[in-house]
């Protein structure tokens, strides 16, 4: 309340005039919500976001810039990354539906719409004013694009700077500009952190198992880049198959003899570390014999966002482990 105003000279007021006073002085106090805080989406913090922003679309040093006129607060993401990188940096509430295999976090709202055979018709029952997605399929940006719907593509990065830059371009396109700076600067430092906690493992081998006919990912993908992170060596990358995720056989893989196993096929496929010593030359192997096969959660390892963290960690406890055991064995 205004301390030159008293009660007894308020009473004697005009009541008209006295309508205006309190209107004046409730606005003046911030009692009373503007047009655009009550349009803000509950449990966020982002009324002062300036909109419309232009964020890339796309791989970085390739993509496009798509205009966001307003902030969104019907969000969809047909990707699980994209989905936990939404909750990461603060949007979760402004998201209205995910697809069928974002199982991260559990608050997500998972639907049964799919990101690898994207319905128009079905995402637009949920009127988003914002899609975000891993790829272009069945030409899903041009067909949102006729319903005046923007769509943010967000594509398996190449490496962790990729990653962190994917996470700063959804705080931008959400409103949620300073979280997202916040989390690439908390993930930077525990996987900086992570990383010095490992020995150097430079030299030693290692095969990731993706499927339990031999797939694997490459050096060159993402999951190989944080191995690489360690100093690891892929043994795929000496099949000169020249593709990102090769198919390797029994054969190859025991004449490689790597040091580390890591099997990214348990949840999908069952696959148990006892399993692998069964396998046709496989007992022989050094990972096996030194008990250095490992299971991974395939999600965390195959996702590039902020869980990504927690993938580096565990690869760096299992350096130090297998470092422990050396030393203990005189190795």
């Amino acid at each position: 309340m205004h301390p030159n105003i008293s009660v007894r000279s308020r009473a004697r007021a005009p009541l008209s005039v006295l309508l205006l006073l309190v209107v004046a002085l409730v606005a003046g106090c911030g009692g009373v919500d503007t047009v655009d805080e009550a349009a803000a989406p509950e449990g966020t913090e982002n009324a002062d976001a300036e909109f419309p922003v232009e964020v890339l679309s796309g791989p970085v040093g390739g993509g496009d810039e798509v205009t966001i006129e307003s902030e969104p607060v019907s969000i969809i993401s047909l990707s699980p990354t994209a989905t936990e990188m939404l909750f990461e940096v603060g949007a979760g509430d402004q998201v209205v539906a995910v697809d069928d295999q974002s199982d991260y976090p559990d608050e997500a709202p998972r639907t049964k719409l799919s990101g690898y055979e994207p319905n128009v018709e079905a995402i637009l029952e949920y009127e988003p004013d914002l899609v975000i997605a891993a790829d272009d399929t069945g030409d899903l940006v041009a067909n949102l694009e006729k319903a005046r719907v923007p769509t943010l593509l967000l594509p398996a990065a190449a490496d962790l700077e990729e990653s962190y830059s994917q996470l700063e371009r959804i705080g931008a396109a959400t409103g949620h500009a300073e979280e997202a700076e916040e989390a690439v600067g908390e993930l930077r430092q525990d996987i900086e952190d992570a990383l010095a906690a490992a020995p150097d493992a430079t030299g030693t081998t290692y095969f990731h198992e993706l499927s339990t006919d031999y797939y694997t990912a490459s050096g060159e993908t993402f999951i190989g880049e944080v191995y690489g992170l360690f100093g690891l060596e892929n043994i795929a990358d000496t099949s000169k198959t020249g593709d990102l995720y090769p198919q390797l056989n029994d054969e190859f893989i025991v004449e490689a003899d790597p040091d580390l196993v890591f099997l990214a096929d348990s949840q999908c496929c069952g696959v148990k570390v006892k399993d692998v010593a069964k396998r046709p030359g496989w007992r022989q192997m050094s990972a096996v014999s030194d008990g250095q096969v490992h299971v991974v959660d395939e999600d965390v390892a195959s996702r590039w966002g902020p869980r990504v963290v927690d993938f580096v960690e565990q690869v760096s406890d299992i350096l130090v482990e297998r470092e422990e055991q050396l030393e203990g064995s005189g190795g």
